[in-house]
């Protein structure tokens, strides 16, 4: 039996974390769901973006599913404020194209790494009416930290290449110390490749040749716009799961948002939700089940039959998941 926390969060997140629902009941695994409030909704009703008894349950859990959240003016992010509290440091965000599907070339298959509790995303800001001020955080602890799990993952996918993406030629201290850090945790790993980038170059080679890589690792901001672009190369936000590991705890996500001006319309894609609970059943153990739900996926994908209209179809929602569904069975 695993013990599950369940937050949807606002908009379509509650959507595909129906989907994602339905399907998880349909494996040979036990689950027990308990859920937790979090994002707008969750303020307009309460009066914050995120409960104490949400990071209670989350702590708790196995492991957390999450949907998404609409950004409240003058509150502080949910699900950033929730990583922290579950000390989940490292972002891993699977970037794959899928035969069928529209993508700028039909082999790339890489992984950004992203440092999840520092950087800009401290969330440390102040000021006046004329200026103001975001400090930028970057620690050697926490860029070491994040090397480490990018060479581990190198090594677990069976890759050759570890990226180090940073803008130390202008940054020079914050991005000097992530820099350094790589390369001192890359003397341990002398099997595996390595080699940096400036983040502008990376922008660059992403588009021009994204084959080239194996696993990125960046500190959080750099991180967070890679992997949107990252997801722009092979099809979109809909075909983009991310997890968030951390020693104790992990947590596993979409990466897209709330998507309000689709929300309630059952034609958000749930395959980054789906995808992100594959990960969650990797992070268990669940290796076997985990593969047989992203070949699925990707048979789905490749008949070009069942497809929501982000990728040029009129499926719905649920019909995309009782599809991939039906190719577990």
């Amino acid at each position: 039996m695993y013990n599950i926390a369940v937050i949807g969060g606002d908009g379509i997140g509650q959507e595909v974390m129906s989907s994602c629902e339905y399907l998880l009941d349909k494996l040979d695994l036990e689950f027990s769901f308990k859920y937790g409030k979090a994002g707008f909704e969750c303020f307009n009703k309460i009066g914050t973006t995120l409960p104490k008894e949400t990071i209670k349950i989350a702590n708790k859990s196995d492991a957390v599913l999450f949907g998404a959240s609409t950004s409240t003016p003058g509150q502080p992010s949910p699900i950033i404020n929730l990583r922290k509290a579950l000390n989940v440091y490292a972002n891993i965000r699977p970037i794959k194209s899928y035969k069928g599907v529209n993508c700028i070339c039909d082999d790339i298959d890489f992984v950004i790494v992203r440092e999840n509790t520092e950087g800009l995303y401290s969330q440390v800001e102040y000021g006046d009416e004329n200026k103001m001020i975001a400090e930028r955080h970057i620690t050697r602890h926490a860029s070491e930290r994040i090397s480490k799990v990018a060479f581990n993952l190198c090594i677990k996918r069976e890759e050759k290449k570890v990226t180090c993406v940073h803008k130390s030629n202008v940054l020079k201290k914050t991005d000097g110390v992530f820099k350094e850090s790589f390369y001192k945790i890359a003397e341990e790993y002398p099997q595996i490749k390595t080699e940096d980038c400036y983040v502008d170059a990376m922008a660059m080679y992403l588009v021009t040749q994204p084959q080239n890589f194996d696993v990125i690792v960046s500190s959080n901001l750099f991180g967070d716009i890679l992997s949107d672009e990252g997801a722009g190369l092979v099809g979109g936000l809909g075909l983009a799961p991310s997890g968030n590991i951390g020693d104790h705890n992990g947590l596993f996500e979409p990466v897209h948002g709330s998507a309000p001006d689709i929300a309630g319309k059952n034609i958000a894609n749930p395959c980054s939700m789906i995808l992100s609970a594959s990960m969650m059943l990797d992070y268990l153990g669940e290796w076997d089940i985990s593969n047989n739900i992203k070949h699925a996926v990707e048979k789905v994908m490749s008949d070009c039959k069942i497809r929501t209209p982000d990728l040029g179809g009129d499926s719905s929602t649920m019909d995309v998941t009782k599809a991939i569904v039906k190719e577990l069975t």
